[in-house]
């Protein structure tokens, strides 16, 4: 799947949720063939590494079309020293049942993998080894890693699971025998990932780009998130995403992470990012960036570059008229 991302030299250092074999090394691989890239064990030491200065970008999952945000990301991408997403690349999903050579399916009752992985593919599992149990791993490589290593000692029995669901383009990378290709619920799932960087200059406006954002609401009664919200539609911008997470410090306080369509040197979004400035208590931008898809940012009558320019002259000429 083509992405918008410019491709980057070799000198530069990429971070990503490894081990190799991930979805997200084959989402670095869209975006970065030639870059050295660093296979890191979660997402929270990927992206720390770009903070550190040990890696120039990192490459980890955002979103995912059946099951939505990735929680590690979100947090992590807001919390510790400003990071900014630069690009993004979209990887279609399909996964494999893969375990040691001579376990046969009626033989699993446990499955290593990451939990979106699992969330994409217990109900065919269900069916096809009922009563399988998932055993959490950090990626959807790692189990495979792990049983992989202990079935060439010998040891596999020791580990808590007989088998593990990879991505299905690196199933055959470990060694290991496939029980099952095609063990998504939902075929055609994609997961979004996305490049970050330390703050910068923001890449170029393409006319099909995203903006990324956290925002605390107004204040924490009735309205509040329409208030909020009122900034974006009042401008024309539509919002590809926004879900709430915990703000942490008591409950019931939620900011929110967003997506809206087009690009910080838009006069709409600079409009609705001034409004937001104005009403909400705290909004981290997160960066500007072309949509992996191309697909253009659809511009409603009245909201167009040159409409909020030229009601800002008009202003400006009444003001002259007052002085």
């Amino acid at each position: 799947m083509e992405n918008a991302v410019q491709q980057e030299s070799g000198t530069q250092r990429y971070a990503f949720l490894g081990p190799v074999g991930t979805f997200t090394e084959a989402a670095l691989v869209q975006v970065a063939p030639a870059a050295q890239h660093v296979p890191m064990p979660d997402v929270v030491t990927a992206l720390d590494a770009v903070r550190r200065g040990d890696a120039e970008r990192a490459v980890v999952p955002i979103e995912n079309s059946v099951e939505g945000g990735v929680s590690a990301t979100l947090d992590a991408l807001t919390s510790g020293d400003p990071l900014v997403v630069v690009g993004e690349a979209l990887v279609e999903i399909s996964f494999a049942l893969v375990a040691a050579p001579g376990t046969r399916l009626e033989d699993v009752r446990h499955v290593a993998t990451h939990p979106h992985a699992w969330a994409q593919c217990r109900g065919t599992l269900a069916r096809l080894a009922p009563g399988v149990v998932h055993v959490p791993a950090t990626s959807t490589a790692a189990g495979a890693a792990l049983l992989a290593e202990h079935a060439a000692s010998g040891d596999a029995d020791e580990l808590g699971f007989e088998a593990a669901l990879v991505a299905a383009h690196s199933a055959a990378a470990h060694g290991l025998d496939v029980l099952a290709r095609g063990v998504e619920d939902n075929v055609g799932a994609v997961t979004r990932f996305v490049v970050v960087a330390r703050p910068g200059t923001v890449p170029p406006r393409t006319g099909a780009d995203k903006t990324t954002l956290l925002v605390h609401l107004p204040h924490n009664d009735a309205g509040s998130l329409l208030t909020m919200l009122e900034q974006f539609a009042a401008r024309g911008v539509n919002l590809s995403r926004i879900e709430s997470r915990p703000i942490g410090d008591a409950l019931g306080r939620y900011a929110f992470s967003i997506d809206a369509e087009g690009h910080l040197a838009d006069e709409r979004l600079a409009a609705a990012l001034t409004g937001l400035h104005r009403v909400c208590p705290f909004v981290l931008f997160l960066g500007s960036y072309p949509r992996a898809d191309g697909v253009a940012t659809a511009v409603a009558p009245g909201t167009s570059d040159d409409a909020f320019t030229s009601a800002q002259e008009w202003v400006a000429g009444l003001r002259r008229g007052l002085t």
